[in-house]
C-alpha cells in the first residue's frame, strides 16, 4: 500500500525518503567507498570500470560519470553521500552546490550570505498558489555537473 505523501509537492525538491533510499542503495554505497583511498585512485583510473563492479542502474553510472548531481540525487542519491564523489574530484561542498544550481561558487556563496533563495514559488502546492505539483525526477538534468 503506497503512503500519502504529501511533501512530494516541494517543486525543484528530491526527498530522500525510503522509497530514494531503496533506489539509491548502490549508488550511495559506491560512493562510500570513495572514503578509501585504494578505491580513489581506482575509481579515477578507470571510472567505467569501477562503476561496473556495481549494481547500479545504467542511468546511474551515467549520472556519476556526467557529474551530474541532480540526476544523482533524482536517481536516489543522498548529497552526503554524494559529497564523497566531489572530493575524490578535489570539489568543495560548496562547489557542488553550486554546480547544482547552475551557479559559479561565487555566485553560489553570495546568494547564500545574502540570505538563500527567496520563497516565493519555493512552496509546497497550495501554500502560497503560486507552486506546480512536483513530479519525480526521472535523473535527467540541464544544470552543470562537477
Amino acid at each position: 500500500m503506497p503512503l500519502d505523501k504529501p511533501y512530494l509537492d516541494v517543486p525543484g525538491t528530491t526527498i530522500f525518503d525510503a522509497e530514494q533510499s531503496r533506489r539509491g542503495y548502490h549508488l550511495n554505497q559506491f560512493c562510500m567507498s570513495l572514503m578509501k583511498a585504494e578505491n580513489r585512485e581506482r575509481f579515477k583510473a578507470n571510472e567505467r570500470a569501477y562503476l561496473d563492479e556495481w549494481p547500479m542502474t545504467e542511468a546511474q553510472k551515467e549520472a556519476v560519470l556526467a557529474r551530474d548531481l541532480n540526476a544523482c540525487i533524482g536517481l536516489g542519491g543522498n548529497i552526503y553521500f554524494l559529497a564523497k564523489l566531489g572530493a575524490t574530484h578535489g570539489k568543495s561542498f560548496q562547489q557542488m552546490a553550486g554546480s547544482m544550481t547552475g551557479m559559479t561558487e561565487e555566485e553560489y556563496r553570495d546568494m547564500m550570505i545574502a540570505g538563500g533563495r527567496s520563497p516565493e514559488g519555493n512552496r509546497r502546492t497550495g501554500e502560497d498558489g503560486t507552486a506546480q505539483p512536483h513530479r519525480q525526477p526521472q535523473g535527467t538534468s540541464t544544470k552543470r555537473g562537477l
